[in-house]
C-alpha cells in the first residue's frame, strides 16, 4: 500500500503554521494545520512542557486570534484513546483532562493536539461537516485511537467512513522511528530480533483503509520530524518543545 504524499505549504502572518494545500482549496470551510518552529525556532506551543508558560500562553492567544477562533480546545495527552465530543462553542480555552483527541460539528471550535513526534490525524466528513483530529502515538494506535476515533464520528454524527478524508500529518517518518520488538508487536506487526524503524503512518494508513476510509482519500505529510528540514520540534531529536495541530470548522466565534 502507497499513500499519496501531500507537501505542507506556509501561511503568513505573526503565527508560523503550516497546511495541507489540497484542504485548503477544496474545503474553505475548514481551517486546518500545524504551527511550526518559526523564524527563530522558538515557537514552542507545549502547554505541559518545561517552556516559559507566560510566553506560552501568549502563542496560544496568538493562535485564537490568527485563526480567528475564539473557543480552542485541547487536552492533556496520555497516550491513549479517550477522545472529546464539543457539542458546543465556549470562549475561551478548554483543557480537557486525559484525552487524546476531539471531535466537533461545531463551527467557531478549533480542535488542537500537540505533538514532537507523533502523528497528529486529521479527519473530515465533508457530507457531514464533522471533524475529528487525534494525538496518535505508538501506544495510542495500538490501543485503537484511530478506530474510537472513526466509531466515534459514525455514532454521534452519522459520518459514513467512506466519505471521510484524512490526512497523517508531520511525524516522525518510518526511517527514522528506530523502537524495540515490543512496539513491532504492539502494533500488530511481525516482531524483529532487535530494534528496527517502523512506519507510524503506514500502520495507521492501514487501519483507516480497513475501517472504510477510500485510499485516495488519505494523504501523508512529506515532512518528518526528525530528519526534515528543521522546522519541526522532534522529540528524538532532544527538543523539549512542541508544534500544535488544529483543525476547526469555520464559523461564528
Amino acid at each position: 500500500m502507497v499513500l499519496r504524499t501531500v507537501s505542507e505549504v506556509s501561511l503568513a502572518g505573526d503565527v508560523p503554521r503550516i497546511t495541507h494545500p489540497e484542504w485548503s482549496e477544496r474545503f474553505p470551510w475548514l481551517c486546518q494545520g500545524m504551527t511550526v518552529r518559526g523564524a527563530r525556532g522558538d515557537f514552542d506551543m507545549g502547554l505541559f512542557g518545561p517552556g516559559p508558560s507566560g510566553e506560552v500562553q501568549l502563542r496560544w492567544d496568538a493562535l485564537g486570534g490568527a485563526t480567528g477562533f475564539a473557543s480552542v480546545v485541547h487536552g492533556h495527552q496520555i497516550h491513549g484513546t479517550r477522545i472529546g465530543v464539543h457539542h458546543g462553542s465556549t470562549a475561551g480555552r478548554l483543557v480537557v483532562p486525559d484525552c487524546d483527541g476531539h471531535l466537533t460539528a461545531t463551527p467557531g471550535t478549533l480542535l488542537t493536539v500537540a505533538t514532537a513526534d507523533c502523528v497528529p490525524v486529521f479527519m473530515v466528513s465533508p457530507e457531514m461537516r464533522a471533524i475529528a483530529l487525534l494525538h496518535a502515538g505508538w501506544r495510542g494506535v495500538a490501543a485503537g485511537v484511530l478506530e474510537r476515533g472513526v466509531a466515534l464520528l459514525a455514532s454521534v454524527f452519522r459520518a459514513d467512513p467512506t466519505d471521510l478524508h484524512a490526512h497523517l500529518g508531520p511525524a516522525i517518518c518510518g526511517d527514522c522511528y528506530e523502537v524495540g520488538p515490543e512496539v513491532h508487536e504492539a502494533l500488530d506487526l511481525p516482531g524483529p530480533e532487535g530494534p528496527e524503524p517502523v512506519d507510524l503512518r503506514a500502520v495507521l494508513g492501514r487501519r483507516a483503509l480497513a475501517l472504510g476510509v477510500s485510499a485516495d482519500r488519505v494523504t501523508v505529510s512529506a515532512h518528518c520530524t526528525l530528519c526534515g528540514d528543521g522546522s519541526l520540534f522532534s522529540h528524538r531529536g532532544g527538543d523539549p518543545g512542541r508544534q500544535v495541530a488544529m483543525l476547526g470548522l469555520v464559523g461564528p466565534t
